[in-house]
């Protein structure tokens, strides 16, 4: 049997299209990636869609294809079968779902509340000395999270947590069980709302008690359509004064707004942030161009 696999437009490595692979090579069967054109000749074509944008195009591959994912529905599973492989690429989920319910977010919908789904063992190929974690919410599981970090520390890998970590749920203990792992990153949180400021500060200060040291965290800034220049700048005011790095995560609505565009410009690259942002907007070249975007209390300051 030949089975042909398209990966419309995820960037990185497609777990669902991973344990297809799996599933049919151990079959025995011939596996074809991202090869439209061979579809006649395949008797299994598989589509995977991250994004609704994208969901026409993935339907239009083939009348035969079976279409899933996040951009096409968020409740189509793969069968039992499939969905038990363990492709063990070095990159995966110890848990599946969120205790959470954002609004710009289909984890919850799709994959429902937090819940352990296996371990490092299940995802580690044994020999690569780095592992991606696409947990979305790993600190929901305290006793969970312990354990993975013990699994990182006795295997001696460096781990990426992909998404993330919750700071409303960070303690001493946990943060005590992060600064304990070799890391290929920075250690990354999220400072979605300004609502959040009381919780963003005493994990701040939580961390600060014990070693957080300059530009050691990333923060995700979400910037929605219930925003203002105020309500993003303020933010990042904050993440800068603790000299911790931030990231503007534009919400596609609102991802062209020139004010916004010129905040990520300033937080989204390190050096950049370091420095005060009316000094930058004054002395960069670069910046400059975008000193017009700014309202203009924060002009009379440049």
């Amino acid at each position: 049997m030949k089975a042909l696999l398209v990966n419309i437009d995820s960037t990185i490595p497609n777990l669902a299209l991973k344990k297809i692979e799996r599933y049919h090579l151990d079959r025995g069967d011939e596996v074809i990636w991202d090869m439209p054109i061979m579809a006649e000749l395949c008797e299994k074509i598989y589509v995977s869609c991250i994004f609704p944008k994208n969901r026409q195009r993935a339907i239009s591959i083939h009348p035969r294809a079976t279409v899933g994912g996040s951009g096409y529905d968020l409740h189509t599973k793969l069968p039992p079968e499939i969905e038990a492989v363990k492709p063990r690429i070095n990159w995966g989920f110890t848990t599946r779902g969120c205790i959470r319910k954002c609004s710009f977010c289909f984890v919850p919908e799709m994959e429902g509340y937090i819940h352990a789904v296996g371990d490092i063992y299940d995802l580690w190929d044994g020999h690569s000395r780095e592992i991606y974690l696409m947990d979305n919410n790993i600190l929901a599981l305290p006793d969970h999270f312990k354990k993975i970090c013990g699994q990182i520390r006795q295997e001696g890998v460096r781990v990426d947590f992909n998404q993330g970590l919750d700071h409303r749920l960070l303690t001493e203990e946990l943060w005590l069980e992060l600064t304990s792992l070799k890391h290929l990153h920075e250690i990354r949180f999220a400072f979605d709302d300004l609502a959040y400021t009381n919780t963003v500060l005493r994990a701040l200060d939580v961390m600060a008690l014990h070693g957080l040291r300059n530009w050691q965290t990333r923060w995700y800034v979400y910037v929605g359509v219930k925003d203002t220049f105020d309500t993003v700048y303020e933010r990042l005011n904050i993440l800068q004064r603790y000299k911790q790095h931030a990231y503007l995560m534009r919400d596609e609505a609102v991802y062209s707004v020139p004010q916004y565009v010129a905040l990520a410009q300033w937080c989204n690259t390190a050096g950049a942030f370091k420095m005060d942002l009316p000094r930058l907007l004054r002395d960069s070249q670069k910046m400059k161009h975008y000193a017009k975007y700014f309202p203009s209390e924060y002009r009379r300051t440049v």
